[in-house]
């Protein structure tokens, strides 16, 4: 971005205060990873060109997202947005993913965690529409042991402050979420751990799928968890 398209962007938006429009260069290596996980989670088609968004907590006061109506396997720093916890976007000129408010949300929520990775894999979505969903962490040690048992978050429209509440509230106790009839959603401590979580959500899914139909597969056993609990 051109120093004489800043100037337009600052004179489009005259009458808010200069602290809630912050210079477009700032933030660029949060921005980076934001663009790039997003990038990958399309390139590894666990979400589509317009569905699915990524955060990454900035500091205490901001964290940047990614927009919406934007291309999501073509992004670069420059097309993430930032956003105070407040609510206020610092960069207006970038149209806010409409799960903004979930982000933000799980993120006050779980203060220990720095990255939320939102989604509409095939095989967890299709699950998502089955409730109680069946998808079996149990048949893999790595998946129980990163994943746990998987949550449902009951339906309620996209969006909606409605969602945010109920994904904020679970997301408290387990990383994982998976959303009635919506997609998945994974915390982590780094964007990594976050997009590991989802990623493995989506294994773990096709697993289930595949083994319904092999004769004698099995989920580990109890003494099998528990040794993992226990580890």
């Amino acid at each position: 971005m051109k120093k004489n398209d800043i100037t337009f962007l600052l004179r489009a938006f005259v009458g808010k205060e200069r602290e809630n429009i912050m210079d477009p260069f700032e933030f660029q290596n949060e921005r980076k990873i934001v663009a790039d996980y997003m990038n990958r989670l399309y390139d590894r088609q666990l979400t589509t060109a317009s569905g699915g968004n990524i955060s990454l907590r900035i500091d205490d006061e901001k964290f940047c997202i990614t927009p919406s109506g934007l291309d999501k396997g073509n992004l670069t720093p420059d097309l993430i947005a930032v956003v105070k916890f407040d609510g206020t976007n610092l960069t207006p000129h970038l149209p806010l993913s409409i799960e903004t408010e979930m982000h933000r949300m799980v993120l006050q929520a779980r203060p220990d965690m720095q990255a939320v990775v939102h989604a509409h894999p095939t095989y967890a979505s299709a699950y998502s529409t089955v409730q109680p969903n069946s998808i079996d962490t149990k048949l893999t040690a790595e998946a129980y042991c990163v994943l746990g048992e998987i949550v449902n978050v009951p339906y309620k429209m996209m969006g909606t402050k409605g969602l945010a509440e109920a994904v904020a509230h679970d997301i408290k106790t387990h990383k994982v979420l998976l959303m009635e009839n919506h997609g998945a959603i994974a915390v982590g401590k780094t964007m990594l751990d976050a997009f590991d979580c989802l990623e493995l959500l989506e294994k773990s899914a096709m697993i289930t799928y595949i083994t319904r139909d092999l004769p004698g597969s099995h989920s580990l056993s109890k003494a099998q968890i528990a040794e993992l609990d226990n580890r």
